[in-house]
């Protein structure tokens, strides 16, 4: 697996999201908060789509806590809903849809609220069949299936062949349905100076700029972005976030915060980048790299992952209580990067809806 692309499409995914989020927050600040109207646009899928609302919206009451829990009803667990015959009877769709403030769930007042578009999946759910499968693990944990690519549906000439990528198109599908269009396609100079900042987070020089503008071959944007990618500073830039998530440092922390030799490990993971070493070996060797058959001092200076947890080296420490504390940094960590999961609060709780 290519790590060049993995770590270039997440930045970007990352970037997007944020965009995407932002745009979205704005669309829905400016929908109105009366019931909304019928829309039979789309299946709505529980573990994407109904799950993540009743989540934010309604476990606060009814959710695990039985503590916090209203009206003897749980909305987090199969089987409760089912023997509830809170869908069936129909009194979630009037409380979804009702005008009475008596009636209507969440309650006026209250601090966990239903927008409009939020409000409407549940109803388009509930007119759908309810469909809530057995095997309701939310999203993250159930294998992706490779979706159906939608059309483009643009009624534009020139959006005909916008996408040049199949994630394109799911791209241009989201903003139909929120009723935007996409961008005009950006002047040579701006495409120089983005994907000059997104590969190597500096901008272009003048020489670079002048001769890409004057270069009128067909790919000549291939060719910069290769140039970018062969470029050290690819490395550098891309082993930013990777630093960030693996809580890098060049000091010990702690009340001495002394310095220490883990730059050798940030030279490994930025040389590793620009040698494109494939992901599952970029792996091994942070995670095990002293234990390999064939290990070298390269490989054992990749395990440096394991040590970039603060140390503390105050005189009247406890060395066994640190090493405890070193272990759980070194477990939430690897979870958070490699598990995609935040496994802090595990270290003294279970946790209410992750499994």
């Amino acid at each position: 697996m290519n790590i060049r692309l993995i770590l270039t499409v997440a930045r970007r995914f990352i970037f997007n999201a944020i965009v995407f989020l932002a745009i979205s927050s704005n669309l829905h600040s400016a929908e109105p908060t009366s019931t909304p109207q019928s829309d039979d646009s789309g299946k709505i899928d529980f573990s994407a789509d109904v799950r993540p609302i009743l989540s934010d919206a309604c476990y606060h009451c009814h959710g695990p806590d039985s503590a916090a829990r209203e009206g003897d009803l749980r909305l987090d667990d199969r089987d409760s809903v089912i023997q509830s015959d809170v869908l069936k009877s129909g009194e979630m769709l009037d409380r979804l849809t009702n005008s009475d403030p008596d009636v209507r769930m969440p309650p006026p007042g209250a601090k966990r609220v239903l927008n409009a578009d939020d409000r409407m999946k549940l109803v388009r759910w509930i007119n759908q069949g309810a469909d809530w499968p057995k095997d309701d693990r939310h999203w993250a944990f159930i294998p992706p299936v490779r979706p159906a690519l939608p059309a483009n549906g643009s009624n534009r000439p020139d959006q005909e062949s916008w996408g040049q990528h199949p994630i394109d198109q799911f791209v241009v599908s989201r903003m139909r349905d929120a009723g935007m269009q996409p961008s005009p396609e950006a002047d040579r100079d701006t495409l120089l100076r983005r994907v000059t900042y997104d590969l190597t987070g500096l901008p272009p020089t003048l020489d670079e700029i002048d001769s890409f503008l004057n270069d009128e071959s067909e790919d000549a944007y291939e060719r910069v972005v290769d140039r970018l990618l062969e470029s050290p500073r690819f490395g550098e830039h891309m082993a930013v976030d990777w630093l960030e998530g693996s809580r890098f440092a060049d000091t010990d922390g702690y009340q001495n915060d002394r310095l220490r030799y883990m730059w050798v490990w940030r030279d490994w993971l930025i040389n590793a980048l620009n040698d494109n070493m494939p992901f599952d070996e970029f792996v091994v060797q942070q995670m095990a790299g002293d234990l390999l058959p064939n290990r070298n001092f390269m490989t054992q200076v990749a395990t440096g992952f394991n040590r970039n947890h603060r140390i503390n080296s105050e005189g009247g420490s406890i060395p066994d209580e640190w090493i405890v504390e070193y272990v759980a940094d070194r477990v939430e960590t690897t979870g958070t990067l490699f598990l995609g999961l935040t496994l802090t609060c595990s270290r003294c709780h279970d946790h209410k809806y992750d499994p």
